[in-house]
């Protein structure tokens, strides 16, 4: 028996299709999730996600870079994309599901972020809504992105952004996707009041440069490897050397540290040239007296305490390097694996110290902070801090800086450091913690960074993406006068 045609006028009904899984934007999706549902770092999250996709349904390299794309584009955009999002919805955006948010977000930065069709942006979006999110909401998802491709980025940001002359902050906070408070505090960290030709004192320069992919740069560990060693066995084209460091690799987009044989044997590391640069002024500032023992008293997860070890062990000198966190006093004990010089790794908190007063000739601090200088590595931290958290690390940040001072001895250096740029985490602790000192001198940091450009007046340093390619490392180096 034969099924009638349907009457006049009246289209048959279609048949169900299921929903083609798309690995790439699955892992990206996921990675979104788990950023917003369990605070998970993409830099964490991200390659675990990828592995497994690779092992269930054969996720390929091609693959592998779209969903780093649209994971990471996602994070650093996702201000200016939700903005786009609020104007093409019909209710506030705090009343759209998170899951649903997330998809859209991700097809928002596939069409205005990236050169992918916008029929196939939507097409492959829309679907992806149909399998994490099912057939109704997809409706809605296609809606909006329908809307939203509509116009270009340049378009939407005319659109959504208030003009500059109106709010500057709130025009840059959407056109460069910071949180405004953000962009006020790093804005004051430049020197507002100070602006160069522009009028803005390269406030926009750094928000762009926030929102670019960074470079993946090794340091060679002085004593095991060498740059030009790294350099010399990987093709020429995979690779430049460092700006600034002596001991650091570029490598070409794409490159991956794992493949690098002085990484596997840990005689190399993955470490941002602004960090290599803090250890190295450490070690190279003038010392009155012996030069035998170092502290790195907030050593995890181990980067600066491996090449602090490598550069005393060429001088005969030891590091000890303290750790908090046993999980990450374990990282620290992988990094300082082979050193070819002495070395300790300690669980201690370094304001309650495990030593006894004056006994190192050269300590670092690296302290626990906001990580606004490291917001192009990891773009979900802008979204997660609040100005409140300033609050909570200041008191943590004095207490470390007291007890490297008491640390090292008479005529010894200590070298505070800091992944930010924030006034309330740089000069002024430094200033705080000196007030009422008489046993502490600064020490010109700009003459043990040479070649380096736009360091200001000193004596203490801040790095930053837009001027040096690095992250905003902070540095201040001291002496122990007594």
């Amino acid at each position: 028996m034969t099924t009638p045609p349907p009457a006049r006028g009246r289209r048959a009904p279609r048949p169900y299709r299921r929903p083609k899984k798309d690995a790439a934007r699955m892992v990206a999706f996921e990675a979104l999730r788990a950023v917003d549902e369990r605070d998970a770092y993409a830099n964490l999250i991200l390659p675990s996600l990828l592995r497994e996709a690779e092992r269930r349904s054969g996720l390929d390299r091609r693959d592998a870079a779209l969903a780093t794309e649209l994971v990471y584009g996602a994070l650093r955009r996702q201000g200016t994309y939700d903005a786009v999002v609020a104007a093409c919805v019909d209710r506030p955006l705090r009343e759209v599901d998170p899951p649903v948010l997330d998809v859209l977000v991700l097809g928002a930065h596939q069409l205005l972020g990236t050169r992918i069709p916008p029929h196939a942006a939507v097409s492959a979006t829309v679907e992806l809504a149909r399998v994490v999110l099912g057939d109704g909401r997809a409706k809605f998802v296609n809606a909006v992105l329908r809307r939203i491709a509509a116009r270009d980025l340049d378009g939407w940001l005319a659109e959504v952004a208030p003009p500059y002359e109106k709010d500057a902050e709130d025009h840059l906070a959407v056109v460069h996707s910071h949180p405004r408070w953000v962009v006020s505090a790093l804005w004051d960290s430049l020197g507002r009041w100070q602006p160069d030709a522009s009028g803005r004192a390269g406030i926009e320069d750094l928000l762009e440069a926030d929102n670019a992919r960074p470079e993946v740069t090794l340091v060679a560990r002085p004593g095991r490897s060498t740059a030009d060693e790294i350099r010399a066995s990987l093709p020429e084209e995979t690779t430049a050397p460092g700006r600034w460091s002596p001991y650091a690799v570029r490598l070409a987009e794409g490159g991956d540290p794992a493949a690098v044989d002085a990484v596997r044997e840990n005689r190399a590391g993955v470490q941002d040239e602004g960090s290599q640069l803090v250890a190295a002024a450490l070690a190279a500032a003038p010392l009155d007296g012996p030069d035998r023992l170092w502290l790195d008293g907030c050593a995890g997860p181990g980067g600066k305490a491996a090449l602090l070890a490598a550069l005393a062990a060429g001088r005969g000198a030891a590091l000890v390097a303290s750790e908090k966190q046993p999980h990450r006093a374990r990282l620290v004990a992988r990094a300082l694996d082979g050193n070819p010089g002495p070395y300790a790794v300690v669980t201690a908190d370094g304001t309650r110290p495990a030593w006894r007063p004056g006994t190192f000739d050269r300590v670092l601090v690296d302290v626990p902070c906001s990580g606004l200088g490291a917001l192009r590595r990891r773009p979900e931290a802008r979204w997660r801090r609040r100005p409140d958290d300033l609050a909570a690390f200041g008191p943590l940040q004095r207490g470390l800086l007291r007890s490297a001072l008491d640390a090292a001895r008479p005529g010894g250096v200590v070298g505070y450091a800091t992944c930010s740029p924030h006034l309330a985490e740089t000069r002024s602790v430094v200033d705080d913690v000196l007030r009422g000192r008489t046993d502490t001198e600064w020490i010109d940091a700009r003459p043990l960074l040479p070649g380096l450009p736009g360091l200001g007046d000193g004596p203490d340093v801040q790095l930053w993406p837009h001027l040096h390619g690095t992250d905003a490392m902070y540095l201040a180096l001291l002496r122990r006068t007594s």
